[in-house]
């Protein structure tokens, strides 16, 4: 036996991988019933609604259906209201012809078919009930002032039990607080009432959710008296006497309402929700807290609500059993209830329902339903809905209490078997078939699927098979070269490949193969892995001024494979439908911010497989809201108390409020700051002036700026006093020698404390007088003493007086009077000469007697006389050196080297300078010499040279020699060693012979004195090669030009590296200069800027370093030809030539034929003019345009007039022919673009000879209009 149970419970382990791994059948394939769908067990339903019993199955074939009423057969058919739907089991009664609760009971569906029989639940159907209010009359509740009260509700049972809450009679809800609130049971409690608990409205409902109806309690009137009050006024009309003898209600300590007693006991079951209350009485209202006996509350599950009375945690379990404690406590002392909680438990699963179990024949397989409850319940089984131990004998089938075990199944064998979990809470009904079936692998997973997972996160990739027996999952990538079965992939015993972090390189195609001994089937789907969706730039927290705009930056990366969308959300719901809201691809801007917009903005950018967000927040900032309610108190004299209430700060706390005042009696309009205090405070307590007219008003700062001020208080007067202080700022001075100026800065009007306000102006000699004279000034703020002695000390006072008194005793000030020249110059004058640039001048002070004044210092003058190498004077200008204070020496520098210098002291005030001392003289000793003023080089050989120089301009002293140095230097500037050569003072040249030829030299030059050498001049040189070539370095230059300019070429032996080439147009006036172009190290440079047809002079040029002369080559001599143009020259084609031949052949033409109408006797235009002039023959210019009159043609028949035609057929013009081109603009006739003539004649520009007399106007001839056409073309 024991052996058997062993072998068991190896099977019960080996199937429990079946259980596990168990799939739904195709419905293709046959399998018994399986209910998908049925109506809750507590049912209830609506009365007014038709009832609907759902009952759903599948199964191959397809499930017949019948029902039990209340444990017996309920034939449908039998009844006409109620209908069973096609191929379903759901049930349809029609309430119209009968009533719902006709139709109440337990049903149970089943559902069969050949290979087994399947149950529902038992489904309790009950109708909805929402029963009306007893009628009755409520009296009204008249209660005391801070006792407790209780208002019950006592709704009607319901079916769903109803929702209770207080309202008024406009159905607002009554306010609650921690004195006043619902119990669970919907009664209203009172801890203490108080007066403004009088109404007469308090009105219970009663809301029914399943029909969505609500009921109402009568009104209930509470009317809550005050017994001190009433016995007080009472006692009036009664002889004091009480008309209620009970004492005053006092204070009490808390007492229960709710529950009743030190302890009481509450049952839940696990899963529901357990709800505890605690109301106490007390006077004060005690306060509600809750503790659990020897544990915490489940942070997560718990809840306090109704202002801490009642406790509340939802999904309980075993461990919330146990001692609750709520404790009530006020100042006068407290109490306790302690509630203690047990748990049940309805049946529920430990590891979920059987499941269903598909074997092929042969195989092994185990059902186990598994379950717990408080307390522990009975677990039977059933076969086809018949007890199993009422069905056929199975050898196969073997049941141990909540398991059966299934060995070597055989086709035929399969069922749908009931397990039923029950104790005294409650029952779990399950169904779980044994399907025996023998069928080939199918991979359920839809072929050629496309899974898309993020970078770095789980891929799940299904195969979901089918087989029986049930098929193993091999899964593949790409070649298939080994099976993945190992890190990273995890294969799921339900075929599913897993891998934990998806990589790119795990994108691809991937082969699922399901395989058992009946066959295999292969199905491939594709993995892609994409980049994540992050968001690379977050919104920032913003603080903003109303009225500005606001942009909030999301920058977002994301695979560029997905589709992204960017969202916006404000506080977590959408932005506002307004056209300041702008989303743009990366960012939300908000225009014309305003303080509705505060809030978090969140940018939330989704694809299809992930999102980011990112949110801040805005703040909308704006100057603070003017204080309101300025109110003066405290009033004194000299203070007063300003209160006011704060404006609204717009999210920018005050951190001050500036305190203004008016002085309406003497600055009306003008507003002065007072005082500052704290954004803190409210209040300022202020000190007064006397005799002003106060008004005040207050100003609130924020981040933003100053709000505007606040309304005015009112005027608030002080009454005048005598001043509280004196002037300050008292001084004492001379503008004079022999005058006093005191003066002082004057009081304010808020200084002066009252009217008539003058000062009283005192002063004496310091040390001679001891009486003060005293003059009194008024509107004034200085005073004028005369006649004073010169520079003497004066003690001063000033006080301020008014109309209602002297100020303090002023303090005394001291001044000098006016200030004069000083009478005395210093002495014992001298100079310690110091090195060949610095002296240091000695005196002796001025005595103060002398001085007259205050000694501002010394001033030296000082010149240079001449230089003692020269003994030629020197035109310079006196110098002078200021030694602020009561010196006695002083430093010159700057001097010049060896030269002669003559100098004075003088002392100097505030008045000016006093008389100079006597003249002194100092030398000062040789320094060093200045350099060379020129170094030149001369006679340049193969390898000797000549220097020639000039000696310093400034030689400070006896020049004693000079010294040369020289050095070669090659074409990178490297330089080799120095030689040093030293020359005598009265050499002024020196030939250096042995130098290498071809090579740069440079050469230093310096002077000396006894003090040493001064700085050198340099130069820099190149010896001649050989005597045959020229100076210059360039040869052979020449020219020749070609279509792309001129090229110049030459040859160069000279050490500079910088040359370029020079040129000017030949006969240039001065004004020109050389135009210059850079070589580039090469021997001939192409010029492209010479113009053809011109001459050039050309040159080179060499430059060495600045100290170093220019070379110039010869001048070359360059003539550009002129180049002719390559554009048409249009006056030589053919077809202009011919079409202007053509134009002058018209125009002749119709001048002849004008001439011939005009011999005719035909009048033109000019002619009807000319008829108007009285003078046939002649006609003056007119004065108004400047234009001839026209012409008569009354001797038309003649010949003309002034006309001579030469024999040769030319027309010769004398001083008074008029041709058509003299009537032109002094030019050339004029034609319009198509050849025609413009105008008729215009006027002469000259006038003609008065010698022709009355000498008529030729007219046009043919020959005359062809000379102004040969003319114009």
């Amino acid at each position: 036996m024991m052996e058997r149970r062993r072998m068991d419970a190896a099977l019960l382990v080996v199937f429990l991988g079946h259980l596990a791994t168990a799939l739904e059948v195709p419905l293709d394939l046959p399998q018994p019933p399986t209910i998908t769908n049925q109506s809750p067990r507590d049912y209830i339903i609506d009365p007014r609604e038709n009832i609907i019993i759902h009952c759903e199955a599948k199964g191959n074939p397809h499930p017949s259906f019948s029902w039990t009423r209340n444990g017996t057969h309920f034939d449908i058919d039998e009844d006409s209201n109620v209908n069973m739907r096609p191929h379903s089991g759901t049930l349809v009664v029609d309430i119209s012809r009968e009533k719902a609760e006709h139709y109440e009971g337990l049903y149970q569906c089943t559902a069969r078919n050949k290979h087994g029989t399947a149950v529902s639940n038992n489904i309790f159907v009950r109708q909805s009930r929402s029963p009306l209010w007893s009628k009755e009359k409520i009296k009204p509740i008249v209660v005391q002032e801070g006792v407790s009260l209780v208002l019950p509700c006592r709704p009607p049972v319901g079916l769903p039990p109803p929702i209770i809450f207080w309202m008024d009679n406009n159905f607002q809800r009554l306010p609650q607080s921690s004195r006043v609130s619902q119990s669970l049971n919907g009664d209203l409690y009172f801890s203490n009432v108080l007066r403004e608990d009088s109404r007469n409205d308090y009105i219970c409902y009663a809301r029914f959710p399943h029909t969505q109806t609500i009921q109402q309690k009568q009104p209930i009137t509470v009317k809550v008296i005050n017994l001190d009050a009433l016995n007080d006024t009472m006692a009036a009309f009664y002889n004091d006497t009480d008309l209620f003898s009970e004492d005053p209600l006092e204070e009490r300590k808390p007492a229960f309402l709710i529950p009743s007693g030190p302890s009481s006991s509450k049952m839940v079951l696990r899963g529901q929700v357990l709800e505890m209350e605690c109301i106490a009485d007390g006077l004060p209202t005690p306060e509600i807290s809750w503790t659990k006996v020897s544990r915490d509350f489940p942070a997560k599950r718990t809840s306090f609500l109704h202002y801490q009375k009642t406790l509340r945690i939802v999904n309980v379990s075993e461990s919330d059993a146990g001692d609750y404690r709520c404790t009530a406590r006020n100042r006068l002392g407290s109490v306790h209830h302690t509630i203690h909680v047990s748990v049940k438990a309805a049946p529920y699963w430990l590891s979920g329902p059987p499941r269903n179990l598909v074997l092929a024949p042969g195989e092994n397989g185990v059902l186990t339903c598994r379950a717990s409850g408080t307390p522990k319940p009975t677990i039977t089984w059933a076969m086809n809905g018949i007890p199993i131990e009422n069905s056929p004998k199975d050898l196969s089938r073997k049941v141990e209490d909540d398991t059966i075990i299934f060995t070597d199944v055989q086709t035929g064998s399969s069922a749908v078997y009931q397990c039923n979990v029950s104790n005294d809470y409650g029952y779990l009904l399950a169904n779980a078939f044994v399907n025996v079936l023998s069928e080939s692998p199918r991979v359920l997973t839809p072929a050629n699927k496309v899974y898309q997972v993020v970078k770095n996160h789980q891929a799940l990739m299904d195969c979901a098979s089918f087989g029986s027996p049930m098929p193993r999952i091999t899964w593949f990538k790409e070649s298939r070269s080994s099976t993945l079965d190992g890190d990273p992939y995890i294969l799921h015993d339900n075929g599913t490949l897993e891998i934990h972090v998806a990589q790119g390189r795990h994108s691809g195609k991937y082969t699922c193969v399901a395989q058992n001994f009946l066959g295999n089937y292969e199905n491939h789907i594709y993995l892609e892995v994409k980049e994540p969706t992050r968001i690379l730039k977050q919104p920032e927290y913003k603080v903003v001024q109303r009225g500005r705009s606001v942009v909030f930056e999301c920058k977002v990366k994301h695979d560029p494979s997905l589709t992204p969308i960017m969202t916006w959300l404000k506080d977590d719901g959408e932005l506002p439908d307004d056209e300041r809201f702008i989303v743009d691809l990366d960012s939300l801007t908000i225009t014309d911010v305003t303080e509705n917009d505060v809030g978090v903005y969140t940018c939330i950018m989704n694809t299809t497989l992930d999102h980011d967000s990112a949110s801040a927040e805005l703040t909308v900032v704006e100057k603070p809201d003017p204080p309101t309610d300025l109110e003066l108190t405290d009033q004194k004299k000299r203070s007063v108390q300003l209160t006011w209430t704060p404006g609204d700060e717009h999210y920018s706390p005050i951190h001050k409020f500036l305190i203004q005042y008016e002085d309406s009696l003497h600055h009306r309009g003008h507003w002065h700051n007072l005082t500052e205090v704290p954004g803190t405070k409210t209040t300022a307590h202020l000190k007064l002036s006397p005799y002003v007219h106060y008004t005040f008003r207050v100003l609130a700062v924020n981040a933003v700026g100053f709000s505007h001020p606040s309304s005015s208080s009112r005027i608030y007067k002080t009454e005048p006093a005598a001043p509280d202080e004196n002037p300050t700022g008292v001084k004492g001075f001379g503008t004079q020698h022999d005058n006093l100026v005191i003066s002082w800065k004057p009081l304010s009007d808020l200084q002066s404390n009252g009217p008539g306000l003058h000062y009283r102006v005192m002063w004496r000699q310091q040390g001679v007088d001891s009486e003060w004279t005293t003059v009194t000034v008024a509107n004034n703020s200085q005073f004028v003493v005369s006649g004073t002695p010169t520079f003497v000390p004066y003690e001063i006072k000033v006080q301020a007086v008014n109309d209602h008194g002297d100020g303090p005793e002023p303090a005394i000030a001291h001044g000098y009077s006016g200030e004069d020249l000083p009478l005395a110059a210093p002495r014992n004058v001298q100079a310690m000469v110091r090195n060949s640039t610095l002296a240091e001048v000695h005196w002796d002070p001025v005595l103060p007697k002398h001085t007259r004044g205050h000694l501002k210092g010394y001033k030296v003058y000082y010149r240079r006389e001449y230089s003692i190498h020269k003994h030629n004077p020197h035109h310079v200008e006196e110098q002078i050196l200021t030694f602020s204070g009561n010196h006695s020496h002083g430093m010159l520098p700057g001097l010049h080297p060896f030269s002669r210098y003559s100098f004075n002291v003088r002392a100097y005030n505030g008045k000016g300078e006093g008389p100079p001392s006597l003249t002194q003289h100092f030398e000062t000793p040789e320094g060093v010499p200045g350099a060379p003023t020129s170094l030149i080089v001369t006679n340049p050989n193969l390898d000797s040279l000549t220097l020639e120089w000039s000696p310093p301009h400034d030689r400070n002293g006896h020049i004693t020699g000079y010294t040369l140095k020289y050095q070669p230097v090659n074409n990178s500037n490297e330089v080799g060693p120095v030689e040093e050569l030293a020359l005598l003072a009265n050499e002024t040249s020196v030939t250096l012979f042995n130098l290498k030829y071809s090579t740069r030299y440079k050469f230093y030059l310096n002077a000396k004195t006894v003090r040493g050498a001064g700085p050198a001049i340099s130069q820099e040189v190149v010896p001649i090669i050989n005597e045959v070539r020229p100076v210059s370095p360039f040869g052979n230059v020449s020219s020749s030009v070609g279509e792309e300019g001129t090229l110049i070429s030459w040859e160069y032996w000279g050490p500079e590296k910088n040359i370029y080439v020079e040129y000017i147009v030949e006969n240039s006036e001065g004004e020109e200069e050389w135009q210059k172009e850079l070589v580039n190290g090469s021997q001939n440079i192409m010029l492209k800027g010479l113009k053809g047809g011109l001459s050039y002079r050309v040159r080179l040029v060499a430059k060495g370093h600045h100290d170093q002369p220019l070379h110039h080559s010869e001048e070359l001599l360059v003539t550009v030809p002129a180049v002719a143009s390559r554009q048409v020259d249009i006056a030589t084609q053919g077809w202009f030539i011919g079409l202007m031949c053509a134009i002058a052949l018209l125009i002749l033409i119709l001048l002849i034929i004008c001439f011939i109408q005009r011999n005719k006797g035909g009048k033109y235009p000019v002619k009807e003019k000319e008829d108007a002039h009285t003078d046939p023959e002649f006609q003056p210019m007119k004065e108004d345009d400047c234009t001839f009159g026209e012409y008569s043609d009354n001797e038309d028949h003649k010949p003309l007039k002034g006309s001579r035609t030469p024999s040769n057929g030319t027309v010769k013009r004398d001083d008074s022919d008029d041709s058509l081109v003299d009537y032109g603009e002094g030019g050339d006739g004029q034609f319009n673009e198509d050849g025609s003539f413009i105008g008729q004649y215009s006027g002469k520009t000259a006038s003609r000879d008065t010698g022709e007399g009355h000498e008529s106007s030729e007219a046009p001839s043919p020959i005359n209009a062809m000379n102004s056409l040969n003319s114009f073309v």
